[in-house]
């Protein structure tokens, strides 16, 4: 008699579908041509690197541009689109070029990353994302060409144009600047329209894939969304354009704002909100904000983007089914309720796990950084916190670290993208319902 196989579990191939990307790309970094120097970079590097992009994360230990060779930014983001798009749905999307048959437990798998219970029409679906993300990645780079062909020259200005579209339509955060001694995208601070086309292709990237196939079916008819679209818009926009009010009152008199016009103030308010909320670009020099901007940038990083996108963070979603329970409470309301609806208990419970789990994460994560490199605890959180949400932003902390200090950063970026309750589902294996129940008795809190 054959023994059962074991298979891995919807959750287990996702973290290690990741794990193996990420391990791969880290193995071509560490190539000598994959360096400017022609020197390989060291594995703690290379891992950092390469986790950094297929995590859309964007921290990194030294210049892109400076570090890298063509073939290694290549590689770079090469593993940002297989990151942004998520390796599983990419896969199911070529297999469905190629004709392939896609068994069922590929299906499931996909069913995990998409957050449905129903496997209909789900490879239908994987195609239309994938074709949508590539199309809005090829507008980006085409809206992106009359700013940067005339600065960086025709070759070098198309591939620069591509390359930053997918970094921003990915979240990831990843810029090629360097090459004329730019660090992010401070040289165009005050530059309106293409501070526009990034914060958009951020936004686009950001927003959910769902959003995007609900505002279309319903051609943009609010009140004919999803209760999770309706949430993710309102909650978007809020923070937004919220975010970009208070980092203005905040950043007004600060340090990085000296010389800079209301209009240039203005501009680089709106664009480091939207960029907090994931991506990792940014046009001011962060360090000279001042704390309570820093602060608002950390809780901004920690709500992220959306659920079901190339977005890291708690998401929107999370952050407003907590603001509806704690509002249910307030008013002394058993049900959480929203445009109309209620919302289960088990998202709240999901909610209220994820957000706890991220804060523990990331505190635990940038107090050992702070005792491990002596540096402040400020500037040890931002990064922590920017790791675990994927967000990329940096007060300049990274390439200082030691190796043990960037493996701790490697961990949240991986925790934060695959998802930390994915990976902890992926670990125990199987949910644990007890056939049993204690009986209840109350404490007292608050």
């Amino acid at each position: 008699m054959g023994r059962d196989k074991k298979h891995l579990s919807p959750v287990q191939t996702i973290t290690f579908a990741f794990a193996a990307v990420t391990f791969c790309g880290a193995l071509l970094l560490m190539l000598p041509f994959a360096s400017r120097s022609g020197e390989s970079a060291s594995f703690i590097d290379a891992l950092f690197t390469a986790t950094s992009a297929s995590c859309v994360t964007g921290l990194t230990v030294g210049d892109t541009y400076t570090l890298w060779s063509p073939f290694g930014q290549a590689v770079i983001i090469m593993l940002i689109q297989v990151g942004g798009i998520g390796i599983i749905t990419l896969a199911m999307y070529f297999l469905s070029m190629l004709h392939a048959k896609i068994g069922m437990r590929n299906v499931f798998v996909l069913q995990e990353i998409m957050g449905t219970d129903s496997p209909a029409g789900l490879v239908k679906m994987t195609g239309f994302i994938a074709k949508g993300i590539f199309l809005q990645e090829f507008i980006g780079a085409v809206l992106l060409m009359p700013v940067l062909i005339p600065d960086f020259g025709v070759v070098r200005g198309i591939l620069y144009s591509f390359f930053h579209s997918v970094s921003a339509f990915c979240n990831a955060g990843f810029d090629l600047m360097g090459y004329k001694g730019g660090t992010s995208l401070t040289a165009y601070s005050d530059n309106f329209y293409f501070n526009i086309i990034i914060s958009l292709l951020i936004t686009f990237g950001g927003i959910g894939f769902f959003v995007w196939l609900d505002l279309i079916k319903h051609k943009f008819k609010f009140e004919k969304l999803t209760l999770h679209s309706k949430i993710v818009v309102v909650t978007s926009l809020a923070l937004t354009f919220g975010g970009a009010l208070l980092f203005f009152i905040l950043f007004y008199n600060s340090e990085a704002a000296d010389g800079m016009t209301l209009y240039e103030k203005g501009i680089a308010s709106l664009f480091q909100s939207v960029s907090a909320r994931t991506a990792g670009f940014y046009t001011i020099d962060l360090a000279k904000i001042g704390g309570a901007a820093q602060m608002l940038m950390i809780a901004l990083m920690l709500i992220g983007g959306s659920s079901v996108s190339t977005a890291g963070g708690i998401k929107t979603t999370t952050f407003a089914v907590i603001l509806l329970f704690v509002r249910s409470i307030f008013r002394g309301k058993e049900d959480v309720e929203c445009f109309g609806r209620r919302i289960e208990k088990g998202v709240i419970r999901t909610a209220i796990a994820v957000f706890v789990l991220y804060i523990g994460l990331a505190l635990g994560a940038g107090i050992a950084i702070s005792a491990i490199e002596g540096a402040d605890i400020v500037a040890c959180l931002f990064e922590t916190f920017s790791a675990i949400a994927t967000v990329g932003l940096s007060l300049s902390l990274t390439p200082t670290l030691s190796a043990v200090s960037k493996l701790i950063i490697i961990i949240l970026m991986f925790l934060g993208r695959v998802g930390g309750i994915t990976v902890l589902l992926s670990l125990s294996g199987k949910k644990n319902d007890s056939a049993y129940r204690y009986p209840a008795e109350n404490i007292t809190v608050g």
